[in-house]
């Protein structure tokens, strides 16, 4: 008799998602971004958007909620009712802030159903051009010959540029003094004015001063070399294999959201990551397009999740 039961809740199961597939959408998405509008995570939402929209056929709001470092739209997502309504564009910051803050009122994993990876962010290893440096190793032995007293920028406490410097910091065996600034630009300009020595920057902002020899860069980020800078060698093959930092952007739905919906919102984005004009642009800000399978992006997350909970525990980085 259990079994019959089973097999009935089981066939009910099945029918409900079919007539989700079938039904869905009937009304507008909105998807939220835990960014405030400009940068390349706001833009990368605009880009896709309407192509969304034309393939679903429903408009597809974009709500800006920024704020807690992602936190509000992400909370935002997770409590919201997992029909297919409400997804949400996360940065890394989804995965990493359970290890960074004391309380968060989400679960990474447990609390989304992962659509597709969107793009990835590398960031490129700059020094100021008085130091005669001009490779990794060649920096470590400086950093080493200083005894703690070189001086690394970041963009603040818990950004990616901290974490690689955290990661370089446990990988290389070096010491050194972290400054944390408010925000990338006021980072890179300290280190452009030579007020601090090196900075992990994002390859966007970096790439200006790069060209213009206001800052040398020694390698990037990234596990592979990049068509955002193909010329540069990744700090993983500088002598520090694995090593790899990157931003990245993706969309979550709520946990629970029927499979064959998300795999229609996975569809749509691949698709529309996938269009020349939009792959393009996003190259054109220095990110890289994915666009990969759901349980590829969930597999990706728990990875972020785990390694950096590592790395954060290990150099002892806390946020109130």
């Amino acid at each position: 008799m259990n079994r019959i039961i089973s097999c009935a809740i089981g066939c009910l199961l099945v029918a409900s998602g079919v007539s989700h597939a079938q039904v869905y959408p009937s009304k507008p998405i909105r998807m939220l971004v835990a960014v405030p509008p400009g940068g390349p995570a706001d833009t990368l939402a605009r880009l896709v958007s309407p192509h969304l929209s034309t393939a679903l056929v429903q408009t597809v709001v974009i709500d800006n909620r920024p704020g807690a470092n992602g936190g509000i739209a992400y909370e935002t997502t997770a409590r919201a009712v997992p029909d297919g309504y409400t997804f949400v564009l996360v940065a890394a910051g989804v995965a990493i802030n359970p290890s960074l803050y004391r309380k968060v009122s989400y679960h990474p994993i447990k609390d989304f159903a992962p659509i597709t990876l969107g793009i990835t962010v590398p960031n490129i290893l700059v020094v100021h051009p008085s130091l005669p440096v001009k490779s990794v190793q060649e920096l470590v032995a400086a950093v080493k010959a200083r005894q703690g007293g070189f001086t690394f920028a970041s963009a603040g406490n818990g950004t990616s540029g901290h974490l690689a410097l955290e990661l370089f910091r446990l990988t290389s065996g070096t010491s050194f003094v972290h400054v944390p600034y408010k925000g990338g630009g006021p980072a890179l300009q300290e280190t452009v004015a030579g007020q601090v020595q090196a900075l992990f920057s994002i390859a966007l902002a970096a790439t200006p001063q790069i060209k213009a020899g206001r800052v040398r860069a020694l390698a990037i980020t990234s596990a592979q070399r990049s068509p955002v800078a193909p010329e540069l060698p990744t700090v993983a093959e500088s002598g520090y294999p694995g090593f790899e930092v990157i931003g990245w952007f993706g969309w979550l739905a709520p946990a629970g959201t029927p499979k064959v919906i998300v795999d229609r919102l996975n569809k749509e984005l691949v698709k529309s990551l996938a269009i020349p004009e939009v792959k393009d642009r996003l190259l054109s800000l220095a990110t890289v397009p994915v666009g990969d399978k759901p349980e590829d992006f969930a597999r990706f997350i728990r990875s972020e999740y785990e390694k950096w909970g590592k790395v954060i525990k290990a150099a002892k980085i806390e946020i109130e």
